[in-house]
């Protein structure tokens, strides 16, 4: 008994072509929101920003292709993302308690003549006022905050284990931020990225004011410590 392979051809050939439609529709769609990203990245405001975050959720590997196409370095790129990322998680995060909010900062911000030892849970700043680490700590663990300086992503798990904070600042530079980012959207955290404005290994700098500026979302005026604003003046 001979098959009839006519429908089946009729079927593939269905298949190629919802395939084509597909991937048009998704170069299409790609070619859009890079565009508008592009926009907001010149004119330093977002726009549309949950259609860019949904889009970079399903087509992130697309929309970076056509960014680098377009000449768009990978540093412009990434701090898109980050703001992007920050932009849409505020709300959520000034919703949640400081008590049950976490930073972590990198060691890298220490002095080179810390003394500060490496203990499981991280470096123990011993506020020797060689960096300002050690007066930002106090200032923002009086906000509530729980506050960790740590040398790589390993202590940030076991310390989101060990603590189960709901939402968590991230300190460092542009890569590590983006890494923390999306490790943090794994473990269901509300994270907030700030990127050091000096990148290396040793006695890296960020502006302080960008994470006073993040860590004091939704705490009342009032209960923040003077000394706080004049550290992020």
């Amino acid at each position: 008994m001979a098959f009839d392979f006519i429908p089946w051809n009729h079927l593939i050939y269905i298949i190629g072509e919802i395939t084509v439609i597909v991937i048009l529709g998704a170069l299409v769609i790609s070619f859009i929101l890079v565009i508008i990203s592009l926009y907001s990245i010149r004119q330093k405001k977002l726009y549309f920003p949950k259609l860019i975050k949904s889009g970079l959720v399903f087509l992130e590997g697309l929309m970076k292709a056509m960014f680098r196409f377009l000449g768009l370095e990978d540093r412009e790129m990434l701090s898109f993302f980050i703001k992007l990322h920050n932009s849409m998680n505020e709300p959520e995060f000034t919703r949640i308690p400081v008590t049950e909010r976490a930073i972590f900062m990198p060691q890298c911000l220490r002095s080179s003549q810390c003394p500060a030892h490496l203990t499981p849970e991280g470096l123990k700043c011993r506020n020797c006022g060689q960096c300002t680490i050690g007066e930002t700590r106090v200032l923002l663990e009086q906000l509530g905050y729980k506050i960790f300086i740590v040398p790589g992503s390993s202590f940030i798990k076991r310390m989101v284990k060990k603590y189960r904070p709901k939402a968590i600042i991230g300190v460092g530079c542009l890569a590590e931020v983006k890494e923390g980012i999306d490790m943090a959207d794994k473990m269901g955290l509300v994270v907030m990225g700030i990127v050091t404005l000096k990148e290396g290994c040793v006695e890296t700098i960020v502006n302080w004011a960008d994470l006073y500026e993040v860590a004091t979302l939704g705490i009342d005026p009032a209960s923040i410590p003077e000394d706080l604003h004049t550290l992020a003046d």
